[in-house]
């Protein structure tokens, strides 16, 4: 029951406190948003470059497997110093904690449509652009959407840490209740970001089953 009191609590408390609840709400979604853009814009092009060529695909795997090893928290102070504190430093840092599971994705979904498919492709005269887009995104595109899920969740989770370099979103509840050991205020930060991690995996999966299934 004391559990469930503080949920009750911490349901009360948004609802007494609405404007800075969706305040932080929407800088979390923001932070995330914005994160896995630039993530995409820059880990999808890789991708497919690095599916072509093993000299690409042997440096960019290996440096986003890198990438992938430093803790979240320890990225966001790589960060810091570099671009100080904020909300633009902490999205490039969840750019660069959102890029490995895309580009490892995007390179393998690519490597396994089947070269006969694309050489049948180019027999009925398409172009490269055509063959890439009509052809092989489609074959690729449930692969690569697993990626975007995983990149998904672990930003929507790790968005919280940007409070540590002021960047803001619902880690602000979390850290301020940790100061004050207010469990209430903990869980006003905590329970939407497991929500919004459920809806993510709820969401994608749901799209990545259904373009799986055969016509």
């Amino acid at each position: 029951m004391g559990f469930l009191h503080q949920v009750a609590a911490a349901l009360q408390y948004i609802s007494q406190n609405p404007a800075e609840f969706w305040g932080e709400v929407q800088t979390q979604l923001q932070l995330s948003g914005y994160a896995l853009a630039i993530a995409i814009a820059v880990a999808f092009p890789l991708g497919v470059l690095a599916s072509r060529s093993r000299l690409v695909s042997l440096y960019s795997v290996n440096l986003v497997g890198v990438a992938r090893a430093i803790p979240s928290i320890a990225l966001l102070f790589l960060v810091f110093p570099l671009l100080g504190g904020g909300f633009q430093p902490a999205v490039v840092a969840l750019a660069v904690l959102a890029t490995p599971p895309i580009l490892i994705n995007t390179n393998v979904a690519f490597r396994e449509v089947d070269p006969a498919v694309r050489e049948a492709a180019e027999g009925m005269g398409m172009s490269v652009l055509q063959v890439l887009w009509r052809v092989e995104f489609p074959l690729a595109l449930p692969v690569i959407l697993a990626g975007l899920r995983t990149a998904t969740v672990e930003v929507i989770a790790s968005a919280t840490l940007a409070t540590f370099i002021g960047g803001g979103g619902l880690g602000d509840y979390i850290t301020e209740g940790l100061d004050t050991i207010d469990v209430q205020l903990i869980l006003v930060g905590a329970l939407p970001v497991a929500v919004l991690t459920l809806l993510a995996e709820v969401i994608l999966g749901g799209i990545e089953r259904t373009i799986r299934q055969p016509a």
